[in-house]
């Protein structure tokens, strides 16, 4: 587990955190978090993280993982080398990430990534990559900035190879 700053903390989603007034100016992420994010939690279909201010509940940050597959063709042939040759190879999708408007600007957003980072580098689990889906330019550029490329299949489709995670998490705990 990362150090964080005190001014936050990064933990399981509950049904005690408040998501009442998450907003982060994208509607989907907010309604998301509100209407489907316990639902997904246990359903295990998303194991939700939230970032949280000491002594509060008000949720000011989340995130999403899940397993996936990417299919081998639309890694770029300088990935694939050093992967076996299966149709689809292991993954681990960062399905969702959002920073509440009131704390952008905080870190908060590059610690929920670094928080991701550590917790499917500790389990033992395989996966070839993390992937995300960027929303939008700004979610893409957020992501390309901490080293994601994209995919061949789409240009927001983008991962991060493992060897590349834990590379990073070795060389630097905060990146």
């Amino acid at each position: 587990m990362p150090d964080l700053p005190p001014k936050f903390r990064v933990e399981p989603f509950a049904d005690s955190h408040d998501r009442t007034q998450f907003a982060c100016s994208v509607e989907a992420l907010d309604r998301y978090l509100r209407t489907q994010a316990g639902q997904d939690a246990r359903r295990n279909f998303a194991t939700v993280f939230v970032a949280l201010e000491p002594g509060q509940t008000a949720i000011v940050g989340y995130y999403t993982l899940s397993m996936a597959a990417v299919a081998l063709g639309s890694i770029p042939p300088e990935t694939q080398r050093w992967m076996p040759r299966y149709p689809m190879v292991p993954a681990v999708r960062l399905g969702r990430l959002a920073v509440a408007t009131r704390v952008r600007g905080l870190g908060v957003g590059r610690l929920l990534l670094l928080d991701a980072m550590f917790r499917i580098v500790r389990d033992d689990i395989a996966w070839s990559a993390l992937i995300v889906d960027a929303k939008d330019e700004t979610a893409r550029t957020f992501y390309q900035h901490y080293g994601f490329l994209s995919l061949m299949d789409d240009p927001f489709h983008l991962y991060l190879p493992r060897g590349t995670v834990e590379n990073a998490l070795s060389r630097d705990p905060v990146l």
